[in-house]
């Protein structure tokens, strides 16, 4: 087994080397045999299929946000990103990301989707990959994020770094971008997020679920969002938030037909952050799901393309390795 990335430097160090051994030494079984197969099968589809520009030829696999995404799938499974196998992989997506941010304002892609999962994906390589260029550009798309919510009229975030409205997905993202780039050590002002906070809040209705840009039409999907939001920024103690955990706990069977991937990455995380019991048993049937629809070539498959669709399903399995400080309690 190949050497695993450490994050000791950013307050980690005990629990990925704890995690670390677990894997490489099975002794309890922790890291269920399946999830180690589909990962495996996943990570090197994604790496056999990568261009040598760093990016995925595929519906969506060109875009920033989904090689930010395959990035994190890759660091997220403790792959040494200076001299494992797939560090190259890691570095082409890096090198392609920041090939795409705009010298001008920091922006990256071209929607608010795209820079925030490729901020992310910055924000995890930062300062456990030897490249010149991460932290400057991290800066930048932290900053970008930033002078658009002073620019939103509801303190949050939307298509567009101009966008005067907002909804929650877009606005969980941009939250959930700015604890990974703190967590880097990057400064992130504490009123940037309680204002974030405070929209997400607006959108949650009385049974605990959130809507899209109202408390109307609540979705699991969105309240995996807005629950997740809340446990990073360690506010779950709120009858908000506990209403939130029952709504999901009501709907661990719910799969949502059009955002499967995208749904299953935040669940993951949100039940994780939650409650380790129902995470459990959520878990469990994931991976028993994700094992059936897996094709031979270790891709999944989704309207948004095979890339998109493997990297959000790997990262929803990624919460039984524990490598990224994101997934630390």
């Amino acid at each position: 087994m190949w050497r695993k990335i450490s994050y000791g430097f950013l307050g980690a160090a005990s629990l990925a080397t704890a995690c670390a051994q677990d894997l490489l030494n099975r002794q309890d079984d922790k890291i269920p045999a399946q999830v180690e197969l589909i990962y495996e099968r996943g990570l090197r589809y994604l790496a056999d299929r990568q261009s040598e520009e760093g990016f995925w030829s595929d519906n969506a696999g060109a875009e920033p946000g989904v090689v930010g995404l395959c990035v994190a799938s890759f660091l997220a499974h403790g792959e040494d990103p200076n001299n494992g196998p797939y560090a190259e992989v890691i570095r082409r997506g890096i090198d392609y990301i920041i090939s795409k941010q705009s010298s001008v304002n920091g922006y990256i892609g071209s929607s608010m989707y795209n820079h925030a999962f490729a901020t992310k994906a910055l924000a995890e390589a930062y300062g456990v990959i030897e490249h010149p260029k991460i932290a400057a550009a991290l800066k930048e798309a932290v900053e970008l994020i930033l002078s658009s919510q002073k620019r939103n009229r509801f303190g949050a975030w939307r298509y567009t770094p101009d966008s005067r409205d907002a909804d929650t997905t877009v606005t969980g993202c941009q939250i959930v971008s700015l604890f990974a780039a703190r967590n880097a050590g990057i400064s992130v002002p504490d009123e940037a997020i309680k204002k974030g906070l405070s929209y997400l809040s607006s959108c949650r209705g009385s049974d605990g679920s959130y809507g899209y840009t109202s408390s109307a039409g609540g979705k699991p999907t969105l309240t995996a969002i807005g629950s997740l939001t809340l446990s990073l920024a360690k506010e779950r103690e709120s009858k908000g938030y506990q209403a939130s955990l029952e709504y999901l706990k009501k709907n661990l069977d719910f799969r949502d037909r059009y955002y499967p991937y995208y749904y299953e990455y935040y669940m993951s995380q949100a039940l994780f952050h939650a409650d380790q019991e129902v995470w459990g048993e959520w878990n469990t049937r994931n991976i028993r799901y994700l094992g059936t629809i897996q094709a031979a070539d270790g891709s999944f498959p989704g309207n948004q393309g095979p890339a998109f669709s493997t990297a959000g399903a790997l990262l929803s399995l990624a919460l039984n390795y524990r490598y990224l400080p994101i997934y630390e309690k």
